[in-house]
């Protein structure tokens, strides 16, 4: 994993732009379908990760209140 990962980092986009480019070789239209296809689902992963980002803050945030409170004497 420590070769695989890095060489994943690298490839993958190169595989995309190359893709990108043959396609736009081939078929103009073809290569703007597969870059509207791409930039929907980079949209789609980003509103995810935000998501789960803003969600892990607010435990974050509630927990801390929580924490802060003094239990009640009653």
């Amino acid at each position: 994993m420590r070769i695989a990962k890095p060489m994943l980092l690298i490839a993958t986009p190169l595989g995309v732009i190359g893709g990108l480019r043959e396609a736009w070789r081939f078929s103009p239209g073809l290569a703007f379908l597969m870059l509207m296809l791409l930039a929907v689902i980079s949209a789609a992963f980003v509103m995810v990760i935000k998501t789960v980002r803003d969600e892990k803050k607010a435990d974050i945030a509630r927990l801390a209140a929580e924490g802060s409170r003094a239990p009640d004497q009653t």
